[in-house]
């Protein structure tokens, strides 16, 4: 039985020091070379980017299609139209996928009969305060989505990258252009709308080369809390009750602060209420330091900027949504 053709697509914009990593593994995988194709959406990179894809072995199997909106919304939307595969395979410039990556994404696509199968993100550090980072993401008390923390295969809301049958984007259509953050979930929010589901299974696995410093991490999640509330603005229903978390958090510290200033009672529940928080985070912290100390010192202020960061983007995207940004 010949194996479906696949499209292998990856928006990038200026990822000279990840694309060799990314894009070799891609052109290792073990699915037959003639039943794939990798289509590279770039932002219109003005590092080494081209260069060091057009030097690597195999790159004539690699098509580069512009990208001139210079964002990952588009350079999506672009590959996916000028894919041919029967199915469509997203991977990421700062992702390692594993060997058999486009295999399993295939096979659990026609043994699931999902819409969009994908597997856990498994972060990476490449410096002591990059590993911390890394050990909070795969912690519940930071992000407890389900492709962040499971390891057993279910059907989700939301996977990491994922891979789609053709026919998904001609039901559905293509990625919101309106979302530059957010586009994947807003995206499968649209799948389970229409009756499609979302499925997690963790033999697809591939590694996560995340953010390595605390400013780089703030301004992430500041950018995700914006960009969640541009999603729920357009899908109230979307909604979950993790979203509300960090941005009822921040709330808290800041309206609490106010009040404190009124009553002593106020700030004893101000003052418990940041104590309570503290001992979850010192709690979190060493279960994900997992005895390195090393970590064990950085995940609190991770734990923290995570939630500070989404909390207050959150609210931001608020006030751009009233002023009807």
């Amino acid at each position: 039985m010949t194996e479906p053709f696949v499209s292998v697509i990856m928006p990038i914009r200026n990822e000279a020091a990840f694309i060799e990593r990314s894009l070799g593994a891609v052109l290792a995988q073990d699915y037959p070379p003639d039943r794939v194709e990798i289509l590279i959406a770039d932002g219109m990179s003005d590092d080494e980017t081209l260069t060091i894809i057009r030097s690597m072995p195999a790159s004539e199997r690699v098509r580069v299609i512009p990208n001139p909106e210079r964002i990952q919304v588009t350079g999506l939307n672009r590959a996916v139209q000028a894919a041919r595969g029967d199915i469509i395979v997203r991977v990421d410039g700062h992702t390692i996928i594993a060997p058999d990556y486009v295999r399993q994404c295939v096979q659990a696509l026609e043994i699931t009969g999902a819409d969009n199968v994908g597997g856990a993100m498994n972060p990476v550090g490449t410096t002591l305060m990059g590993r911390a980072i890394a050990a909070a993401g795969k912690s519940p008390f930071a992000v407890p989505t389900a492709f962040h923390v499971s390891t057993q295969a279910q059907d989700t809301d939301t996977v990491y990258l994922g891979a789609w049958r053709r026919e998904v984007f001609d039901r559905i259509g293509l990625f919101d252009p309106r979302f530059k953050t957010n586009e994947d979930y807003e995206f499968n929010y649209r799948i389970r709308k229409a009756g499609g589901f979302i499925r997690l299974t963790p033999t697809i696995q591939s590694h996560y080369i995340g953010r390595q410093t605390i400013q780089a991490l703030s301004a992430q999640y500041f950018r995700y809390g914006v960009g969640k509330v541009r999603t729920l603005k357009e899908h109230p229903r979307s909604l979950r009750l993790r979203h509300l978390v960090a941005p009822l958090f921040v709330a808290g510290l800041l309206i609490g602060a106010v009040l404190a200033l009124l009553h002593p009672v106020f700030f004893a529940l101000w003052l418990s209420g940041i104590g309570l928080y503290a001992l979850a985070n010192i709690a979190a912290s060493a279960a994900a330091a997992r005895g390195d100390l090393n970590l064990l010192w950085r995940l609190p202020v991770i734990f923290l900027t995570i939630h500070l960061s989404w909390g207050a983007g959150f609210w931001v995207g608020i006030v751009h949504s009233l002023r009807g940004q």
